[in-house]
């Protein structure tokens, strides 16, 4: 999800509990909550199928880089997890002294967000593929 999600649910918090104190009337302050719980719901639906259409469109390219960018990234970050925790504390059993790479906080950010969009955009792909079958 968007880094900016958990921001909107605390300002909406906010603004909830802003509402629970200027709006007397119990029916209208129900409906102001659960109308703007809605939207925001429906902001971050959008935002989720604006994020899709753009792995799908990725992953069904015509070009070969445009196709496999993710892939080939989500390949040097397992690489640089296989690196740091598996094959470097095989040689530091030999050599104590081999350096080890810390991974950035940020690494594990981005490869939690591919990870999601390899996994959509594998199955918008094989969406795309039985829709076609389906209808030639």
């Amino acid at each position: 999800m968007a880094a900016w999600i958990p921001l909107v649910g605390t300002i909406i918090d906010k603004v909830l509990g802003v509402i629970d104190k200027a709006v007397p009337d119990k029916d209208l302050r129900e409906k102001l909550k659960a109308e703007l719980q809605r939207e925001s719901w429906n902001t971050v639906l959008q935002e989720s199928s604006v994020r899709k259409e753009i792995i799908v469109s990725e992953a069904t390219g015509h070009s070969w880089l445009q196709r496999n960018w993710r892939p080939i990234l989500m390949l040097m970050f397992a690489y640089m997890i296989f690196h740091n925790f598996v094959l470097v504390p095989v040689i530091q059993a030999f050599y104590p002294t081999f350096p080890t790479v810390a991974v950035p906080d940020n690494v594990w950010n981005i490869l939690a967000l591919g990870v999601g969009g390899y996994i959509l955009g594998r199955s918008g792909e094989k969406m795309i593929a039985l829709w076609r079958n389906k209808n030639a």
